[in-house]
């Protein structure tokens, strides 16, 4: 594929910020890390430390990933997104968009659920108790159950979009080469 003299320029200016990319790769690294903590954890049989240790990281990091993706948002809000290439066909731009914020959402469903799991469920969230930080739900047994119930689901609902989000990285950053990927690449843009 021949790309144009002006591509690294094109590109440098089509690509999200700095403070951007580093909240995309820490919110990925911790969520492709807390999927199989999560996975891990449930199974029958585990020696009970090790499965207390990823109980604690699951929950742990999930609220910090709550968090990292709020504030991925808000900084959105005042830093919109770069627009695609204008070779991107209309379809897939659809798709993208909609993946984007499918992510988005669920990735909150599962946060605000899987907290309200271990509040309402009277369990301890280690880091941020040893901070001081009240718990903002209080322990109901019933809420808890909804909360575990939501969190499963959603979980069935996010890992294939994930998949579909890395696919598409993959399929834009090796076949075809055409700077999509580079927009949010961990390294900075060529200039």
């Amino acid at each position: 594929m021949t790309r144009p003299k002006e591509w690294p320029a094109m590109l440098a200016s089509a690509s999200y910020k700095p403070f951007a990319r580093l909240l995309h790769w820490i919110v990925a690294i911790l969520v492709i890390a807390t999927i199989p903590a999560g996975q891990i954890m449930i199974r029958e049989g585990l020696d009970r430390g090790t499965q207390d240790a990823l109980f604690i990281f699951h929950k742990n990091v999930g609220v910090v990933i709550l968090l990292l993706v709020i504030t991925r948002l808000v900084y959105r809000a005042f830093n919109p997104a770069p627009p695609l290439p204008a070779s991107i066909p209309p379809l897939q731009r659809h798709i993208a968009e909609i993946n984007h914020w499918l992510l988005y959402a669920l990735l909150i469903v599962m946060g605000v659920s899987g907290y309200v799991r271990v509040s309402a469920g009277g369990f301890p969230l280690e880091v941020f108790d040893a901070m001081g930080i009240p718990k903002l739900v209080a322990k109901s047994d019933p809420i808890a159950e909804i909360a575990q119930s939501i969190h499963f689901y959603t979980r069935i609902a996010l890992i294939p979009l994930i998949l579909l989000h890395i696919g598409a990285a993959l399929y834009h950053a090796v076949l075809k080469r055409d700077g999509v990927f580079s927009r949010m690449a961990p390294w900075p843009t060529r200039r």
